[in-house]
């Protein structure tokens, strides 16, 4: 029950009241529990955005199944029951321009149409292993909430992924007279024909890092949605010139020195998930040392020995090989055109022209691995400082939301007052962001730290 108060009139008209020279009115107030109403409804506004209705990115989200599975198999009905269209339709399930008599794959524009296949099927693939096995799985681990049960969902489908790509990408390597010889990456040069696993080998990866752009956009961004992006932009453009370019070789060489690292990064994110902490700062240790080895030291000795064997060993030029014979074949070097950089392009659509060498490819490979090695030592940095933490007994921890925007908008909502008298309301202070920049890229250790999954606040 409230306590009642006298009426002002009373008050002033008491025996023994004074009246004051300058009355002073009453401000009027709200009842605590309409101030409290309109202010849980103004948190649930903040703390519930609507989405955009109509949206391609979300009907695309939304049908992430239903588009791949409809699409394969209008395909494959169309490659069984129409033969006359089994010629086009073949080079969505299998790698295009064989040659008979090498027993091998050349490079060429009819491996779009396998590329192609190879982005729908991911994304398919993707969407209902999550949805109908991994989901299921966290569900019956002991994962409630919703939004844990998706973040693990997509950990343990890139852990599948990895783990089968970096296996084959180590046998191909393994298995090749370029293993732990890196002037031999580069010898022979240009192969024109590929071993077909080699040749599934690229173009899936390659397809992968597309398919990866597309679920980026298409999803929730994350607070590192613009790192992120830039890295899948480089990674395809030096999937796709390598491949065109017949370095095949490097791309092998570089695309398992960092697949081999996110291999244990989505796996310490589904400890995480799956409350085993401790195991999860063990695994962060065995992380930081294959980040450490794989790509600062055998990555920046590839970088060296592009730049020292290649050009010693790849003569600047252009090579011709006619249609259908054998690398022995191959004519050249023959002068550069004096001008232009069209012959450069030719490799992409004409697996019979000229494949052209120059001192600027050798320097454009450089460029784009540096930029990968600038966003990995950067990363790197704050990985450090988190091993630390660990190493002081803190533990591996952040509250850093995996979703853009959620921090802003729980900083908004808590820091606005409230006038409910119910001490179950509890305010925390939006904790400070630190970050470091460096060339203008501004990155924030919780946006790194989340992708292995934390608790505590890291400062």
């Amino acid at each position: 029950m409230g306590e009642s108060h006298p009426a002002p009139d009373a008050l002033e008209n008491a025996p023994g009241a004074s009246t004051p020279a300058t009355p002073f009115p009453k401000p009027f107030t709200l009842p605590p529990q309409s101030l409290c109403r309109d202010n849980l409804d103004k948190r649930l506004l903040k703390r519930n955005p609507p989405r955009r209705p109509n949206n391609l990115a979300d009907w695309l989200l939304d049908h992430q199944i239903e588009i791949p599975l409809n699409l394969i198999a209008l395909l494959l009905l169309t490659h069984l029951f129409v033969p006359r269209a089994r010629q086009h339709t073949s080079k969505f399930f299998s790698p295009s321009h064989y040659n008979p008599n090498t027993g091998r794959y050349a490079i060429g524009d009819g491996d779009i149409y396998f590329l192609g296949f190879c982005v729908v099927l991911y994304t398919g693939l993707r969407a209902g292993i999550m949805k109908y096995i991994l989901a299921p799985l966290a569900t019956r681990w002991g994962i409630s909430k919703k939004k844990d049960i998706t973040r693990f969902s997509e950990q343990a489908w890139l852990l599948c992924y990895y783990s089968v790509f970096w296996t084959l990408g180590l046998y191909i390597y393994g298995t090749s007279k370029y293993c732990l010889n890196l002037r031999e990456m580069f010898t022979d040069w240009p192969t024109r024909d590929l071993p077909g696993l080699t040749k599934v080998y690229i173009l899936g990866q390659w397809a992968f890092w597309l398919q990866q752009i597309l679920v980026l956009n298409i999803e929730a961004r994350r607070k590192d949605h613009w790192q992120m992006l830039a890295h899948h932009l480089v990674t395809v453009v030096l999937i796709s010139t390598a491949y065109a370019l017949h370095l095949t070789r490097v791309a092998n060489l570089v695309l398992i020195l960092m697949d081999v690292v996110d291999i244990f990064f989505p796996l310490a994110k589904c400890l995480k998930y799956l409350g085993y902490t401790t195991a999860r700062d063990i695994l962060f240790g065995v992380f930081m040392l294959a980040w450490f080895l794989a790509r600062h030291v055998c990555y920046l000795l590839t970088m060296w020995g592009i730049w020292k064997y290649m050009p010693e060993t790849i003569a600047e030029g252009c090579y011709y090989v006619s249609a259908g014979s054998v690398q022995d074949a191959l004519r050249g070097p023959t002068p550069l055109p004096p001008r232009g950089w069209s012959h450069l392009w030719t490799p992409f659509y004409d697996p019979t022209g000229p494949i052209c060498y120059s001192d600027g490819i050798r320097w454009g490979f450089l460029g784009a691995l540096g930029f990968l090695q600038l966003l990995t030592v950067l990363w790197f940095v704050l990985i450090v400082k988190v091993a630390v933490r660990v190493v002081q007994g803190i533990g591996a921890d952040d509250i850093r939301s995996d979703d853009e925007g959620e921090e802003e908008e729980e900083a908004e909502m808590v820091a606005e007052p409230s006038p409910c008298p119910s001490p179950g309301w509890k305010r925390r202070a939006a904790g400070s962001r630190r970050t470091a920049s460096s060339s203008g890229v501004s990155f924030d250790r919780k946006e790194l730290l989340s992708r292995i999954g934390c608790e505590k606040q890291v400062d």
